[in-house]
């Protein structure tokens, strides 16, 4: 018995040596399908990754406002238009990504910084698969503020991406490029996920990198805004994409506050106690006032009294 199962083991041995190993490059693939290069998968296997194709948006984005010609002397405008719906819009300022948006009910709207001097704006689209619509007019506006004249220039807060994605609970790392103003930086930033306004400092322009981590799956809209150390500002919106069934929604920070009504009865409310308390002071000081006066015409009769009895 045992001699017959050494046997059976040194067959299944030989037949595991003489079994040929299968390797990617020797595999009849697919069209449009490359083998990966990583240590997964393993020996005796192989992987294969795919892209989808589809054709690029056909549609691009408007610019309508600002209509092109203005200078301003503020460094922050808003440039609005109209887009394909559900489609990313990324801004551009003389050729560099200036802020981004998601189109809305076919049209956009986005506040970013300008460039000392002639700003050229245009929009574009871009699909889920980073494919790139037809490019959009050019609005071209200047920018001329002679207070940050003395100080060296604007802040011009711009990023490499205007939309990265992140799986929940990972941290998202999006870099940043500073330049302009006079150090320290002071940044505020808001992850639109409803978390408190992170606030960081930057002693030197440069390269910055912000960090965050999302707990719900959702499309928000990232808010970052800087001032340096002579008051000049900067300012970039970006869109972080949370992988997974979207939970959440891109909050319209157009909307105005509900909180207007609350401060009008806060208002009030110190008016009405005031009067409140308006009417018993008013009764105590003419209360007062009798009696002061009632003694005194005590005092003016007693003297008058003991005169006549001089």
């Amino acid at each position: 018995m045992r001699l017959l199962v050494g046997v059976a083991v040194a067959i299944s041995l030989l037949l595991i040596a003489a079994t040929p190993t299968v390797s990617a490059q020797s595999q009849q693939l697919p069209p449009g399908f490359t083998p990966l290069t990583a240590e997964n998968p393993k020996t005796n296997s192989f992987g294969m990754e795919g892209r989808i194709s589809a054709p690029p948006p056909s549609q691009g984005a408007q610019i309508i406002a600002p209509s092109g010609g203005q200078t301003y002397t503020t460094p922050l405008i808003t440039v609005s238009g109209t887009c394909p719906t559900g489609l990313l819009v990324e801004i551009l300022n003389n050729g560099v990504m200036v802020g981004s948006t998601f189109c809305e009910n076919g049209s956009f709207s986005l506040l970013i910084s300008l460039f000392a001097g002639q700003n050229d704006i245009s929009a574009r689209v871009i699909d889920d698969l980073g494919q790139v619509g037809p490019a959009s007019n050019i609005v071209t506006v200047f920018f001329n503020n002679g207070q940050f004249v003395p100080f060296g220039a604007v802040i011009t807060l711009t990023s490499n991406y205007s939309r990265r994605a992140v799986d929940p609970g990972s941290t998202l790392v999006w870099p940043l490029q500073l330049s302009g103003g006079t150090g320290p930086y002071a940044f505020s930033i808001d992850w639109g996920d409803g978390s408190e306004i992170e606030l960081m400092s930057q002693a030197t322009a440069g390269l910055v990198n912000i960090r965050h981590v999302y707990k719900t799956p959702g499309i928000y809209r990232v808010t970052i805004k800087v001032v340096d150390v002579n008051g000049a500002t900067g300012f970039l919106q970006v869109i972080a994409v949370v992988n997974g069934p979207a939970q959440a929604k891109i909050v319209n920070t157009d909307e105005k506050p509900a909180k207007i009504e609350y401060r009008n009865r806060i208002i009030w409310l110190p008016a009405f106690l005031v009067f409140l308390l308006l009417l018993p002071a008013f009764w105590l000081g003419r209360r007062h006032e009798a009696r002061a006066m009632r003694k005194r015409l005590e005092r003016d009769a007693e003297m008058v009294r003991k005169l006549d009895q001089q």
